[in-house]
């Protein structure tokens, strides 16, 4: 197994100044990798200049409190379904109205976040599922 760098040495005084002004962590969680995960993992730890825990507990809130209603994909899903709408007729040679087109903005707003949610599960029903 690789080692793991060791943590930049940190003063007592450091230590507690970085715990005011929040609650005591008294949980913990366990996760296994593999050791090509676990060097993967620490990568992408060290290259945002974290320690390992400290990232691996941002990573984890952040996707615990993030909804797959991500608001900048529903927004990209919603742009992509505005140019497919407008564009299919407009290469037909068909000319759209301002009343039609207010019809496809109306569209888009009311089902980008149901299309943004079948994309994202598409892409999830893609990944490769561990063994």
């Amino acid at each position: 197994m690789e080692a793991i760098d060791a943590a930049p040495a940190l003063s007592l005084e450091d230590r507690l100044d970085r715990r005011k002004g929040r609650p005591t962590r008294n949980k913990m969680t366990g996760v296994r990798f593999t050791q090509t995960e676990m060097a993967e993992v620490d990568r992408a730890a060290n290259d945002q200049g974290k320690l390992f825990g400290e990232w691996a507990r941002e990573v984890l809130l952040r996707e615990a409190r993030n909804s797959r209603g991500d608001a900048l994909f529903t927004e990209i899903v919603a742009t992509r379904m505005l140019l497919n709408l407008v564009l299919k007729p407009l290469a037909c040679g068909k000319v759209m109205t301002a009343e039609e087109f207010s019809g496809v903005l109306t569209t888009v707003r009311t089902t980008k976040h149901k299309a943004a949610t079948d994309v994202m599960e598409q892409y999830a029903a893609a990944e490769p599922k561990e063994r």
